[in-house]
């Protein structure tokens, strides 16, 4: 096994996750009917990253506005997703309208010299062609991932996070990206497309998760001699700690890496920071911002509870019948939303977002982002834990 050298601990007290689920068909609905209710506001327009005293600020598909660069098809992914729970024609009618936007903004190269192609057309125009075979949408998900397969670096065997990084520097998030050149090398045969992806997903695994099954949110490979160089914690509380948000696009990202690899090696990590994450939840199951943190009294971050809701119920989806954790992964997954739809959401008149209490970049000293508000991927993940919960054969997802 590739990734022996990680320790992966064994879940204590699983007896936490045992929850009631009976409202989670109240929680899908109520998110349903909030969507629809901001449709007017968000056409043409989007919600920023994150809101501002609870509420999001309208702005454009491709704008720098609250740090919102990567974040626009979290909306139109909800849209997605509410089409196919309600066949309300309308969301499918908004969501097929912004096609324009995600296409105006590749043919201009607007903001789109970073790695997060996959955050902005998987949610939005790969899931447009999954739910209707749209030859359009089909064929703009292959340009965008031609764009995330040109970040790779051949001697350190990473995809780049933005232009102006040092050389080297890859981040956590982007194992969530990846998920777009595996789709593209199953749609075109290409086989460079599915070895970028893994290679860099084994870079990942090899760098990024550490031997206690934490990791770093970033990390730097030498471009001359391909070594690795060294790991920090971009937005955690310090090097030594653990990104909540970091943790749970790794969880979700190395699950997805075993739906297209097959490789058991990425189902034993997924496991290993899945336990690592879920021995560290304060008493509600709702993470705070930094895994350092485990008592009831520090800031949450649902936006992260969310992603790893989803990437819980997808470990579960992957693994074997065998396997004597699988349903422990199910029960966490379905409890953490759970707990998100009893004690996080609020009704209209307080928010437009679905959660409240997220975190895109905490208050360290520096003013912060969105520190304690509503975060678009954080209602988008939500919303798709609550499909996934809702589908007894299983959600396709769009990832």
């Amino acid at each position: 096994m590739r990734y022996q050298n990680i320790n992966c601990e064994p879940i204590s007290a699983p007896q936490r996750f045992d929850v009631e689920a009976d409202g989670l068909a109240e929680a899908l609905k109520n998110a349903l009917q909030k969507t629809e209710k901001n449709l007017p506001k968000f056409v043409h327009l989007y919600p920023s990253a994150c809101s501002e005293k609870s509420w999001y600020r309208a702005v454009p598909n491709a704008t720098t506005e609250l740090g919102s660069d990567w974040t626009a098809a979290f909306w139109t992914g909800m849209l997605w997703l509410s089409y196919e729970m309600s066949r309300n024609e309308l969301f499918r009618a908004v969501a097929e309208a912004q096609f324009d936007d995600y296409a105006q903004r590749y043919d201009a190269f607007q903001l789109m010299n970073h790695h997060d192609m996959g955050f902005l057309f998987i949610p939005s125009i790969v899931a447009q062609y999954k739910l209707t075979g749209s030859r359009k949408a089909r064929k703009l998900a292959l340009k965008a991932a031609d764009v995330l397969a040109g970040r790779f670096s051949e001697r350190a065997g990473i995809i780049q996070v933005r232009d102006r990084d040092i050389q080297g520097a890859f981040i956590i998030d982007c194992s969530m990206n990846v998920p777009l050149l595996f789709w593209a090398a199953q749609q075109t045969g290409r086989h460079d497309y599915y070895v970028k992806g893994l290679r860099h997903m084994v870079r990942v695994a090899e760098c990024m998760l550490r031997t206690d099954g934490s990791s770093y949110q970033c990390f730097q490979i030498d471009e001359v001699t391909g070594q690795p160089v060294r790991g920090w914690q971009g937005q955690g509380y310090d090097d030594d700690s653990c990104w909540a948000r970091g943790q749970a696009w790794l969880i979700y990202g190395l699950a997805l890496c075993y739906r297209y690899t097959k490789d058991p090696d990425f189902l034993y990590a997924a496991k290993c920071a899945s336990n690592y994450f879920l021995n560290r939840l304060p008493s509600d199951l709702v993470c705070n911002w930094d895994l350092i943190f485990t008592q009831d009294e520090e800031q949450r971050d649902t936006s992260a509870a969310a992603i790893a809701a989803c990437g819980l119920l997808e470990l579960h989806r992957q693994l074997p019948a065998q396997d004597a954790e699988r349903n422990l992964y199910l029960n966490a997954g379905r409890a953490i939303t759970v707990r998100l739809a009893e004690r996080y959401t609020a009704d209209s008149a307080v928010t437009d977002g679905l959660l409240l209490h997220g975190v895109y970049c905490r208050d360290k000293g520096d003013g912060g982002l969105g520190d304690d508000e509503c975060c678009i991927w954080g209602d988008y993940f939500y919303m798709e834990a609550l499909v996934r919960l809702s589908q007894k054969d299983g959600w396709n997802p769009y990832w």
